[in-house]
């Protein structure tokens, strides 16, 4: 009997988890030529959540929580819940309810037909127009960085054969970027449709901030486009500053009575410095991830676990 792991990164969502639960349970019945277990990763939330969940793992026996030491972000709880796994298909959704676990047969069929991932698609997403905005530029980022084809929804809900999930775990380093990761292990990906739901309670985590960070972490980590973009840019300037310079001295020659504007110099000074300096940054970017990796610094760092996996609460 082949099984499933339900893994499910969790963040301010003592009003929304148990539902969550609840529904991926009422599920499975229908689908009985599966077993199942899940695996809840509290990424350390500051409200209740991880009660919540020791309170869940003690009703059930195939329900493992995990609580991280601090807040390393949802790709990193996600790296954590997907170790803990050993399901022959994993399927990753939020903790918020706004990912219709009852739709999860469609996902499952999929990979049974033999798609490596699938991800859910969705016609109208009732996230908020921030999000909206962040999740099309991560597309538009994905697309250009990592290669993903133009006609692949990605989302925070798919699933997984186990050899993807092992691919993507063989992934040691800091900043983990999933769907990077994905692209990396396999292009037999395809979308299903499914219903968005609108959130119930509270409001998305994610932040400019946290956006932005995730964004550095898919192309600095799985890409190096950025670094030839900032060579060909310098070439550009080179080459333009040349041909300026040129066009100068034509221009005096023909003209001595023309003065050398300074407001133009000044002008083009300032740009190319700033150009300058971005790439520099960039370099200092990648140089930093570099070396944050070389001294391990980990994906994550669990505090506590409860529930099915180990048998006990640690």
């Amino acid at each position: 009997m082949s099984k499933i792991s339900f893994v499910i990164p969790c963040y301010r969502s003592e009003h929304t988890i148990e539902a969550v639960v609840a529904e991926i349970m009422d599920t499975m019945k229908g689908l009985a030529a599966y077993e199942y277990d899940i695996v809840l990763v509290n990424d350390c939330s500051p409200d209740q959540t991880y009660e919540v969940i020791k309170k869940i793992c003690e009703k059930n026996n195939n329900i493992t929580g995990i609580s991280l030491a601090k807040n390393f972000g949802q790709h990193a709880a996600l790296m954590a819940g997907l170790r803990k796994s050993d399901g022959d298909i994993v399927v990753c959704l939020d903790d918020d309810g706004q990912t219709p676990a009852n739709e999860v047969g469609s996902l499952i069929d999929a990979i049974e037909r033999g798609s490596d991932v699938v991800y859910a698609s969705y016609d109208s997403k009732k996230h908020s127009a921030f999000r909206n905005f962040g999740s099309h530029i991560n597309n538009i980022m994905t697309r250009i960085m990592l290669g993903k084809p133009k006609d692949l929804q990605v989302t925070s809900y798919f699933a997984a054969k186990r050899f993807v999930v092992d691919s993507m775990l063989a992934y040691e380093h800091s900043y983990p970027y999933v769907i990077g990761l994905v692209l990396r292990a396999t292009k037999n990906i395809t979308n299903v449709p499914v219903h968005h739901r609108s959130r119930a309670v509270g409001d998305s985590g994610y932040t400019m901030r946290k956006l932005l960070s995730l964004w550095f972490n898919g192309f600095t980590a799985f890409s190096i486009l950025p670094l030839r973009i900032a060579t060909a840019t310098g070439v550009f300037f080179a080459v333009a500053g040349f041909i300026y310079g040129v066009y100068t001295i034509i221009k005096k020659f023909v003209n001595p009575a023309v003065p050398m504007g300074f407001s133009s110099l000044m002008a083009a000074v300032v740009f190319i410095g700033g150009m300058l300096m971005i790439m520099l940054g960039l370099i200092g970017e990648y140089i930093g991830r570099i070396y944050i990796s070389i001294n391990k610094s980990p994906q994550y760092v669990i505090r506590e676990e409860t529930g099915a996996k180990d048998g006990e609460s640690s």
